[in-house]
């Protein structure tokens, strides 16, 4: 049976994890079949059958949203969450949008870390790559960047970088190399404390049915025989 969805907001990230969040949340029975289509007149805000509404956000704001109470549930990225530090709810490991969030220096120009040592680092995550290169006693300097994040080092901006990576082409083909992980990151389920009390009964159903859902991809993928 359907999740009841009334009254429920929910914010999606626009662009590449959305393709993978809708099948997923229409197998949990949200009713999502308008949402496609409006998609095409850019309209960013959707009122759907069963009560339930859609924000469509960039994936970075989608936790300002919940955690506002603008959107009762969201879905966003590990990396988003663990450095903006959000007091959210965090139930359903989706498994979509897999990466990982690495150091990559130039091929050329490797680094050798030691503590003490002057280094500039470029990132969307100066949070994390400040904790991350405190806990190996170094004090970087942190150049925060929006976008194109390679650059930093190409450029001699920086020093080594802290990105997301998926599967390293965009490293290669600015001749740069990965280093270490930081963080392995998937898309979760988040959803504001006010939420799982005001509207326990929609949102525990919706938790519910994501749950299920996911166990089954999960359960599927490990009775699958991979292929050489």
């Amino acid at each position: 049976m359907a999740p009841r969805t009334d009254g429920l907001t929910l914010a999606l990230p626009k662009g590449r994890i959305l393709a993978q969040a809708i099948p997923l949340l229409q197998q949990a029975g949200l009713e999502l079949s308008g949402l496609a289509a409006g998609e095409l007149d850019r309209r960013l805000l959707h009122d759907l059958a069963g009560g339930l509404r859609v924000l469509l956000v960039k994936p970075v704001d989608v936790p300002t949203y919940v955690e506002h109470g603008v959107a009762d549930l969201g879905i966003a990225g590990y990396d988003t969450l663990c450095e903006e530090a959000r007091d959210l709810y965090e139930p359903v490991d989706l498994g979509i949008g897999a990466c990982r969030l690495a150091v990559a220096e130039p091929v050329a120009r490797p680094v050798t870390l030691r503590r003490g040592m002057p280094l500039r680092v470029a990132t969307k995550y100066p949070r994390l790559a400040r904790s991350h290169y405190r806990s190996l006693g170094i004090h970087p300097e942190i150049i925060p960047l929006a976008g194109s994040v390679e650059l930093g080092p190409i450029t001699g901006l920086s020093d080594q970088i802290v990105d997301l990576v998926e599967s390293g082409e965009t490293l290669r083909q600015n001749e740069l190399r990965e280093v270490e992980t930081i963080l392995h990151v998937t898309s979760r389920l988040i959803v504001h404390p006010a939420s799982l009390k005001l509207k326990q009964a929609a949102v525990a159903r919706t938790i519910a049915a994501l749950r299920a859902v996911v166990a089954a991809r999960n359960t599927l993928a490990q009775s699958t025989p991979r292929t050489a």
